[in-house]
């Protein structure tokens, strides 16, 4: 009979390794109720409960999950609770032409307005009535923006192949900071188990963040996160993929700034070509002319990963 178990952490950890003492020990079918921190390291209450570079929740142990085997992640619930976030003040760098950097304001806005020591980071304000998110930029009320809040995992993953234990910085076939915002409430996450138990890992809130995410982060904030985990025995998996109820995506996820973006692309494509043809039905000639007819990619990090999403109508 599947188990809900409702759980928060105490301690919280910055590598997806198998090393560390399991949060809890799940059934294939089971759910699991608990709580992320923001990127900071901060809980709903404001209380500084781990150092900053995305604290993940977890591990959570897959019973019956061997390498091999793949599991499927179900995002039931994603939902906001506390009334602010934060995100960088200006692009990143690398999302600009090279001769514009030079023109580009200062990074400088107001030391420890967010973070103690960072004069970087600009808050914004959550309204969790209205579902809507605003940037806190007093000196231009004229240009404030209102947006609907869209809230996002940055980070789902596992432990990784061997002996590697890497942070909640990069991401790769393991999962790891995707910072994709499809992966959201109602969305499922595939991931490859590389070791018995997959230890699972998420993390890192956003209420809301553009394609790409050009400015380095979304609107990092703390999450309700519920999910349910589904086991398939030997379905290997050499990415990760999600699936909405519109579409079947397949991700490049590479680490940010030591990829290139035309490899993610290879990669999501290889990936979906694959999966049409082995889960679907489809010919090799018949995918790779669905991907050249309705194929839509994503830049998920500007200087790293992409995406390759099929709308579900042309699954039948």
């Amino acid at each position: 009979m599947p188990t809900t178990h409702e759980i928060v952490a105490t301690t919280y950890y910055r590598t997806f390794s198998k090393s560390y003492p399991v949060l809890a020990k799940i059934q294939p079918g089971d759910s699991v109720v608990t709580k992320t921190l923001d990127s900071g390291g901060q809980d709903l209450h404001d209380e500084h409960l781990h150092g900053t570079g995305n604290p993940l929740t977890g591990p959570f142990y897959i019973e019956g999950a061997e390498p091999g085997d793949s599991i499927s992640v179900k995002l039931d619930k994603l939902a906001l609770n506390r009334d602010w976030g934060y995100t960088s003040v200006r692009l990143g760098l690398v999302a600009l032409n090279p001769d514009h950097v030079a023109e580009v304001f200062s990074n400088d806005y107001k030391m420890d307005l967010v973070r103690k020591d960072r004069s970087d980071l600009l808050p914004w304000d959550i309204d969790l009535e209205r579902n809507v998110v605003s940037a806190r930029y007093p000196e231009s009320p004229g240009q404030v923006r209102e947006f609907p809040a869209q809230p996002m995992l940055g980070c789902i993953g596992v432990a990784a192949e061997g002996d590697f234990t890497p942070t909640s910085g990069p991401s790769g076939s393991w999962g790891g900071n995707i910072d994709y915002n499809m992966i959201r409430e109602g969305s499922t996450v595939h991931l490859p188990v590389e070791q018995t138990g997959a230890y699972l890992y998420v993390g890192d809130g956003h209420a809301l963040q553009g394609d790409g995410e050009p400015l380095g982060n979304g609107i990092e904030t703390s999450m309700d996160v519920e999910f349910t985990v589904t086991l398939h025995k030997k379905r290997e998996l050499v990415m990760p993929r999600v699936e909405t109820d519109d579409y079947i995506i397949s991700l490049g996820s590479q680490p940010e700034f030591s990829s290139s973006l035309n490899r993610g692309l290879q990669l999501a494509t290889t990936d979906m070509v694959k999966w049409l043809v082995a889960d679907y039905g489809f010919e090799d000639w018949a995918a790779h002319t669905l991907v050249g007819m309705v194929g839509q990619y994503d830049v998920v990090t500007v200087a790293g990963s992409m995406a390759l999403r099929i709308p579900r109508e042309h699954l039948a």
